[in-house]
C-alpha cells in the first residue's frame, strides 16, 4: 500500500511538472498542496493514527472524547459553541509531538498505553463544531478534516438527517469512505423501535451521500450500548496502521477526479504531420515571397542564358537590362545569408499566415481539453514576431542554383562566336576585294561554294547561323528556366518549412508532449 501511494504521489508530481506553465496555477494548486502534505505526513510518525471526532453542536463528540480518554479534557454542555479549539489525546508512550506540531494542535494529553494497549498509537482529536456560529471554529474543523487519518462523524438522533450535515460535509467526503466511520450517539435516548428505524434510515442517507457501506455504529457515554463498538473499530484501525495511507489514497482519488477533465483523449500520432503543417508552410512561403523569388529566378535564368547564348554583337543590349535576382539582393549564393529587398508581406498574406497559425493549432489540439487547446495555440504563436526575419534569412540563404553558367550555355556561346567569326571573315574578305577593285588592282581568284562566292557564303552563313541558333535556343531557355524556377520553389519551400518547424511546429509539439506526459502521469496517479 505504501509503495503504491508513493508511486501515485510521484505520478501526480510528474503531472504537475508537465502541466506547469501550460495550465492555470489555480488548477494545479490542490495537487501541489497534496504532494507537499503527503511528503510531510509520510515523513512523520507511522506508528500513530490520527482520528478526528467531528460533529455538530450537541452531538456529544466531546463526551465521547472524554469517555475514551477517561479524563475530562474537552468541555461539554449545551452552550454554543462548546469546543473552540481542537484537543488531542495520545495513547502510548511514543512521542507524537512532531505529528501534533504538524497538525497545529496545541492542547494535548498523553494517556498511558498500558491501560488500554489495543489503542496504543491512537491520536484522538476532538474538533470544534462544524456548525459553530464562530467562523474561526468552522475553519479550524475544516482544516483538520482535510488532514486527519480517520474521521468519526458523531450524529445526534434528532439531527442525523440534517441536510447541512449530509450535503455540507458527509457528501463532500464520498471518496473517503475507507476512512469514514459514522456513530449515532446518545442512542440511549431512543426507544428500541425508534433506534431500529434510525439505523435503517441512516445507511440509506449515507448511500445517497456516496458513503454506502461505511461502518454505522451506535454509542452512548451514559448507558447502553456504550462505546464498545467504537473502541473496537478504533483498535482495529490503529493496529492496521493503514489509515494514513488510505487517507492519502482517498485524497489522491479526489484530486485526480477533479483533474480528470484536463486529461482527455490521447494525442494522435500525426497531430503535427504534413497534412496539418502543409497549409501553414504554404502560407508562410507566400508571405516570404517564394512565388516572387521563383518568378525572378525564371527571369534571371532567361536573362543570363540569352546574355551567354545570344548573338555576340548584340549582347551589350542584354547587359543594359537589370538582373531580376540582383534587384532582390538575391544574386549568386555565397553561403552567407543576408537581408533581401523583398519587402514586408502584403496584408492579405499576413492575414493568411495568422489564419494558418490558428488553423494549425486547432487541428493539432483537436479533441484536447480546452485549456490544452489554448496552450497549443499559445505555443504556435509564441515566436510569431520572429517569423518575418527568419523567413527572409531563409530565402536569402537558399542556394538558387544560379551561381555558375550552364555548360550548354558555353557550348551555344561558342557556336555563336563561330558564326560571328565566319560572318566577320566573309565581310572582311568582301571588303578587301572591294578595296582592290576601287584601286584598280588585280583581284585574286575568288573561290566559290557551289555557285556562291565563298566570302558571301561565309557572311550569309554566319548571319543566318547565328539567327538560327538564337531561334532554336529560345524555347530551350524558356523550358530550362521553368524547370529551374520549380527547383528553386521547392528549395525555398523546404527552407520555409524548416523555419516553420523551428518556430511553430517545435513549440506546438512541446505543448503536445507536455499534454501527453501530463495525461499519462495523471492516469498513473489515479491508480
Amino acid at each position: 500500500m505504501s509503495a503504491s501511494i508513493v508511486t501515485r504521489i510521484g505520478a501526480l508530481s510528474r503531472f504537475v511538472e508537465a502541466a506547469q506553465g501550460h495550465l492555470p496555477d489555480a488548477d494545479l494548486a490542490p495537487a501541489r498542496a497534496l504532494i507537499a502534505r503527503a511528503g510531510e505526513r509520510l515523513a512523520l510518525s507511522g506508528a500513530h493514527t490520527v482520528v478526528a471526532l467531528a460533529g455538530a453542536t450537541g452531538s456529544g463528540k466531546s463526551s465521547i472524547f472524554n469517555a475514551l480518554a477517561e479524563v475530562t479534557l474537552s468541555q461539554t454542555g449545551l452552550r454554543r459553541p462548546t469546543t473552540g479549539e481542537a484537543h488531542a489525546c495520545v495513547w502510548g508512550g511514543d512521542d507524537a509531538g512532531a505529528l501534533l506540531d504538524w497538525l497545529a494542535v496545541g492542547r494535548r494529553f498523553t494517556r498511558d498505553g498500558g491501560r488500554d494497549p489495543d489503542l496504543t498509537g491512537l491520536v484522538l482529536l476532538d474538533l470544534p463544531d462544524f456548525d459553530s456560529v464562530q467562523a474561526a471554529h468552522r475553519a479550524e474543523a475544516d482544516r483538520l478534516l482535510a488532514v486527519v487519518d480517520l474521521i468519526v462523524w458523531v450524529l445526534h438522533p434528532q439531527k442525523y438527517a440534517d441536510k447541512v450535515v449530509h450535503a455540507g460535509y458527509l457528501a463532500q467526503f464520498h471518496r473517503h469512505r475507507d476512512i469514514t466511520v459514522v456513530v449515532l450517539n446518545q442512542a440511549d435516548l431512543l426507544s428500541p423501535d425508534d433506534l431500529r428505524e434510525c439505523m435503517e434510515d441512516l445507511p440509506r442517507l449515507l448511500a445517497d451521500d456516496g458513503l454506502g457501506g461505511v461502518p454505522v455504529l451506535t454509542s452512548s457515554t451514559v448507558a447502553a450500548p456504550g462505546l464498545g463498538a467504537l473502541t473496537g473499530v478504533l483498535a482495529t484501525t490503529v493496529a492496521a496502521r493503514q489509515a494514513a495511507l488510505r487517507r492519502l489514497g482517498a485524497d489522491l482519488d479526489t484530486i485526480t477526479a477533479r483533474l480528470e477533465p484536463l486529461a482527455g483523449p490521447a494525442v494522435p500520432k500525426n497531430a503535427l504531420g504534413p497534412a496539418v503543417t502543409g497549409p501553414l508552410t504554404d502560407a508562410l512561403a507566400r508571405a516570404a515571397g517564394v512565388p516572387l523569388v521563383a518568378d525572378a529566378t525564371r527571369g534571371a535564368y532567361i536573362h543570363r542564358a540569352r546574355k551567354a547564348t545570344g548573338w555576340p554583337p548584340l549582347r551589350w543590349v542584354r547587359r543594359l537590362r537589370p538582373d531580376p535576382l540582383t534587384r532582390l539582393h538575391l544574386g549568386d549564393h555565397t553561403g552567407t545569408p543576408g537581408a533581401t529587398s523583398i519587402g514586408p508581406a502584403m496584408p492579405a498574406a499576413q492575414a493568411a499566415v495568422a489564419l494558418a497559425l490558428r488553423d494549425t493549432a486547432a487541428r493539432a489540439g483537436q479533441g484536447l481539453p480546452e485549456p490544452w487547446q489554448e496552450t497549443v495555440l499559445t505555443a504556435v504563436r509564441s515566436h510569431v514576431e520572429k517569423l518575418p526575419d527568419a523567413l527572409d534569412r531563409a530565402v536569402a540563404g537558399t542556394d538558387l542554383g544560379m551561381a555558375r553558367p550552364r555548360l550548354w550555355w558555353r557550348f551555344v556561346g561558342v557556336l555563336q562566336w563561330l558564326c560571328t567569326a565566319a560572318a566577320l571573315a566573309g565581310l572582311l574578305w568582301l571588303g578587301v576585294r572591294y578595296l582592290l577593285f576601287a584601286l584598280a588592282l588585280p583581284e585574286p581568284p575568288m573561290p566559290e561554294l557551289g555557285r556562291i562566292p565563298l566570302p558571301t557564303a561565309l557572311l550569309a552563313g554566319g548571319l543566318l547561323g547565328g539567327l538560327l541558333v538564337s531561334l532554336l535556343v529560345r524555347p530551350v531557355v524558356r523550358i530550362a528556366a521553368g524547370r529551374q524556377a520549380r527547383r528553386v520553389r521547392a528549395r525555398l519551400h523546404a527552407a520555409v518549412d524548416l523555419v516553420s518547424r523551428d518556430l511553430v511546429v517545435a513549440p506546438a509539439q512541446g505543448a503536445l508532449d507536455a499534454y501527453a506526459e501530463a495525461r499519462k502521469s495523471l492516469r498513473q496517479a489515479a491508480g
